[in-house]
This record gives C-alpha cells, structure tokens and sequence, in this order.
C-alpha cells in the first residue's frame, strides 16, 4: 500500500475517532464511559487538530466522504477550541485581579490532594513553608497523614480533622479563627464534606465549603450521579449563604464541563482560572494526559491577587495555592460575563437530586 493511502487511512479513522468521543460529550447521561470524555478535552482538541491537518495534505477529495469527514472534524475543532478557551490567558478574566498590598481583608488558601498511600510527607510540608498560606486543605487523608501534620497545629491552632481510611478524609488548618463548622455528608455516608466560617483579620466572616466527590470510573462509581448531585447542593447552598463564599477541593470534574458550568450558574460563583489558564493538577505523573481537577471558586466579593499550581507533592495531583481579598464592592469585581441560570438547568437539577438520592 502507497505511503499516502496509509497515511490517509490512519488520519481518516483518527479524525472520526476524535469527532466521535467529542460527540459522547452532548450526551446527558451518567454512565462513567460517557462522562469520561469531559475530561482529556485539550488532548481531544491538539489530536482533532493533528488528525485535520495531516487529512488536508493526504485526502485526495475526489468523493463525498473526505470532504464530509474534514468538515465534520473543522466543526469539531471549532467546538472544541470554544470549550476552552475561556481558561487561556487570551480570554477576558472572569475574576478581576488585586495587586495592592495585604490587608485584614487577604488571605491564602494552599488546597492539596495528597494520595492517601503517598508517603512523602514532607513534600507537602515543604509547600507550605514556601506558600506559609493562611488555610490549607488536605484531601485523602488518613490517621497516618494526621499524624505526619499535626506538627502544623503550633501556626496552625485553628483545625478542623475529619481523617478516613477510604480516600476521602479532610484535614483543614487554619491560621485564621473558624467561628463554626460542621461535616457534611450530602449525599454518600462515606463521603464527607466541610462547611465552615472563617473570620479574617478585619473581623469580616468567609463561608468556606469544602468537596471530594466520588469521580465516575469503573473503580469507584459507574456514574457520575453522586458527583453531579453533591455540586448540585453545594452550588444551591453557596447561591444562599449569608456571606462571602469559597468552594475548594478537588471536584472530580474539570472546569469546562457541563456539570461544573451548572455548578457555577447555580452557585453564582466565579472561576478564578478563566482568563488565566488552566493550572492542570492532575495527573501529576503523566505529563501529556493532565487536566484541571483541583477547584477554588469564589462569590463576586472577591479579588484575585496571585494563582499558581504547585510543585510535586509524591501524589497524583499537584496542590493549588490561591491568594484572594474581600473587595468592598460586591458585584463589581467581575471581568467577564457569567452565565445564567436557566429553567431547564432547575429541571435538571430536579432530576439529578431525585435520582441520587432514589
């Protein structure tokens, strides 16, 4: 077989393997197969992009079905680069950004999953003395962990331990007082959550909610009904807190997603990425298949002094570090447009809550 007859068959079927998974993408059902393709979607898009170029120099467009397959796969390109351009830094930020000196009003959150088997304790630690933020985060912690961090408590003295043996433990230390706070388990008994207030320097309270869903895969949930369900609640209850809001954790989704789009349009709350990048986290060992699973999204009383991914941590995720302040002008901290919420996004809602918790 011809060289170019090779190369033709192989950009062909890569082109409609690629248009085919972005498909999966428009189907709303839960099924773990489906919602998987949410995910790799900067991958899907630079293979589309390879698949269409190297087609354009191999098809010989003398029938129907190449010029039918390249303009299927030059509208799958387009959607995909719609998707997400939002989180490059050629978008609008959503988030409007602070570069004034610190205040009562700013404070820092370190937010890490550490892979409850990793035992590279002191990588953590190291991030925290290089970040010395004011709350930090520990996800899939167990009584080992609680252990390896309790040194933490001495500038530390605020804590709120919820260690669990199953991947889903919270360990949260704070510089800052937590005037209240509660475990959550919203939807799964197993699956606990923080909602907490936190009083910063200049007396002002910040309601923080803390969140580990189950992901959909074939190890864990076969669907991503509990995932969806427990974003669901946290987004109704941010929408209704009586003050400034903070949801941080590792959600099991990726931003661009139409789950954690529903989130924000529920919620009401900002995504301090977009228009700032995609600060991938996971996965922290293979550097082509990564993408954004790590979350802090914020109400519109914040500004957003400085974002960044950290360094490796000996976990399959990397930790995010986030310094925010509580602007004075609520509402008007907002950059770019933020979606609404629409009456099919309620019925949605409806039934994903119904369905869970059957």
């Amino acid at each position: 077989m011809p060289l170019n007859s090779l190369l033709n068959i192989i950009f062909q079927v890569g082109l409609v393997l690629s248009i085919a998974f972005t498909a999966l993408q428009f189907i709303r059902r839960d099924d773990w197969w489906i919602r998987v393709s949410d995910f790799p979607h900067i991958q899907t898009t630079v293979l589309t992009f390879l698949f269409l170029l190297g087609s354009i120099f191999t098809f010989a467009w003398d029938g129907l079905l190449d010029w039918f397959i390249a303009g299927f796969g030059l509208l799958t390109l387009i959607y995909q680069a719609i998707i997400i351009y939002p989180y490059t830094r050629l978008s609008t930020k959503q988030a409007k950004n602070w570069s004034t000196n610190k205040s009562g009003q700013h404070f820092s959150i370190l937010e890490a999953n550490v892979y409850m088997f990793n035992k590279e304790y002191s990588k953590l630690l190291n991030e925290v003395h290089k970040y010395d933020p004011d709350v930090l985060i520990a996800l899939e912690t167990d009584e080992k962990w609680n252990q390896a961090l309790a040194g933490l408590n001495e500038n530390y003295p605020h804590t709120i331990e919820y260690p669990k043996d199953n991947t889903y433990g919270i360990l949260l230390f704070s510089k800052l007082e937590i005037t209240e706070y509660k475990i959550n388990f919203w939807i799964n008994d197993e699956i606990p959550s923080v909602e907490c207030l936190i009083k910063l320097r200049n007396e002002k309270l910040v309601k923080l909610y803390v969140v580990h869903p189950e992901p959909p895969s074939p190890s864990e949930s076969h669907t991503s009904t509990e995932r969806d369900a427990e974003l669901i609640v946290v987004g109704k209850k941010a929408a209704q807190a009586d003050h400034p809001v903070i949801v941080a954790g590792d959600l099991n989704d990726v931003a661009w997603s139409h789950t954690t789009r529903l989130f924000q349009r529920l919620s009401g709350l900002l995504d301090p990425r977009i228009g700032r990048g995609f600060f991938n986290t996971f996965h922290a060992k293979y550097r082509l298949l990564r993408w954004p699973l790590d979350h802090v999204f914020h109400s519109d009383h914040f500004l957003v002094g400085r974002i960044e991914r950290g360094a490796d941590i000996g976990s399959d995720h990397f930790p995010m570090f986030i310094e925010l302040i509580l602007a004075p002008q609520v509402g008007k901290n907002i950059n770019g447009a933020t979606e609404e919420l629409t009456e099919e996004d309620e019925l949605e809602t409806r039934k994903k809550l119904e369905k869970a918790l059957e």
